[in-house]
């Protein structure tokens, strides 16, 4: 999740944490607001990844800080 659009933005910055409040306030479009919502509201933390990467799944099943995790 990035603060900016990195394909239109070069100087954008990754968030490797980001609170659902965050989130949400900053309308950064990580999903659905209804969604993220449901996530907060039962606690469910959320990898934001790119699926393209190679083992990108793979590794963000092993934990591996690929993308930015939003919790709380």
């Amino acid at each position: 999740v990035y603060n900016l659009d990195p394909l239109k933005h070069p100087e954008a910055k990754r968030f490797d944490h980001l609170t659902y409040l965050d989130a949400i306030n900053r309308r950064l479009e990580v999903m659905d607001s209804t969604a993220l919502s449901l996530c907060m509201d039962n606690n469910l933390p959320i990898v934001v990844f790119d699926l393209q990467a190679p083992n990108s799944i793979e590794r963000a099943v092993m934990g591996e800080p690929i993308g930015t995790q939003v919790s709380n």
